[in-house]
């Protein structure tokens, strides 16, 4: 996959396998019962869609597969879940950048420890947020944007505090040295309308929701949070090509398992989610959502998940930002 369509920090990006080192991981016994694949969140979405992917995937493998949607506490009761299973590699979680990179410094007590409590497999994929305002904002870019927030007051909404859609707001406001108010909701479902009546001015809403309402006129584009362009919307610049060098805010996903996963167990793991990453229809699928593919080894994920909970917590501590 080509540099400039890799989502992942400059930690991953160099270090990402897709291939050969893989092909050559040792034979395991693997799966010897039933795998569950724990969703952190509501059937639908990315992170649903892309358990689902593997279950279909991996239906050749001669064991049943359960997908197990187990939301709540922004994600931590299903992560948790996975944290306290048997480290046998039949339990899995789809890690979200919530559960596994923002959620540890947004919480005051968090039940499970990402770094340490999960068997890193492989990065899965990645879709960058997108900043849209209302069509009637006098704003077109993010220069423009600016501007307009250092005359008068302007709000951004969220599906909720501490999501990676209100964090990009908050590091929007870091970078630009302004001071936009968060405005949180329930979810996107509920955001969505006021964006539209001009009760609020601006939401980073995650790609694939976003994009039809750019293209049907109904909202105005201003940015991409990722560090690329997406391929998604290759006219839409970046926020760091538009004047806040360094901006970079993903909704990312990655395959974890239980803490003690046995080495070989890990890599047959790791090889058969990238066989079904790499199959031509799942590509297209993904493509089709807004989602970019990213697979690599447990080490990349390993210093990714490291490096992105040290970037948030920076992000949250200079925010200020806090659960409702």
């Amino acid at each position: 996959m080509h540099r400039s369509r890799r989502f992942a920090l400059a930690a991953l990006s160099t270090v990402l396998l897709a291939g050969a080192a893989q092909a050559q991981a040792p034979a395991a016994a693997w799966p010897t019962k039933p795998i569950r694949i724990v969703v952190t969140f509501p059937p639908g979405g990315a992170p649903d869609t892309l358990a689902r992917v593997l279950a279909e995937k991996w239906a050749g493998l001669g064991q049943p597969i359960t997908v197990d949607n187990k939301p709540g506490a922004g994600g931590n009761i299903g992560a948790d879940f996975v944290a306290k299973a048997a480290g046998d590699g039949h339990t899995l979680v789809i890690g979200t950048v919530g559960t596994h990179a923002i959620n540890p410094s947004l919480y005051d007590k968090m039940p499970y420890n990402n770094l340490k409590d999960f068997t890193p497999i492989t990065f899965l994929a990645a879709t960058p947020n997108l900043l849209v305002v209302n069509k009637n904002v006098p704003a077109s870019s993010v220069k423009e944007l600016i501007e307009l927030a250092k005359k008068q007051p302007l709000n951004f909404g969220s599906s909720g505090s501490g999501t990676s859609i209100h964090l990009s707001g908050e590091l929007f406001n870091t970078l630009a040295g302004v001071k936009m108010t968060h405005v949180p909701y329930k979810g996107r479902a509920q955001a969505i309308p006021d964006l539209l009546g001009g009760r609020i001015q601006m939401i980073f809403d995650n790609m694939p929701s976003a994009l039809p309402l750019v293209k049907s006129g109904e909202l105005k584009a201003i940015a991409v949070t990722s560090a690329n362009r997406s391929p998604a919307a290759p006219n839409i610049p970046t926020i760091a090509e538009s004047g806040l060098p360094g901006f970079e805010a993903t909704s990312w996903f990655a395959l974890y398992g239980s803490p003690g996963v046995p080495r070989d167990v890990q890599m047959k793991i790791n090889a058969e989610t990238i066989r079904a990453l790499n199959l031509p229809d799942v590509k297209e699928k993904l493509a089709g959502l807004g989602l970019e593919p990213g697979a690599g080894t447990p080490e990349a994920l390993a210093t990714f998940t490291q490096a992105e909970t040290t970037k948030w917590a920076k992000v949250v501590k200079e925010s200020g930002a806090k659960l409702d």
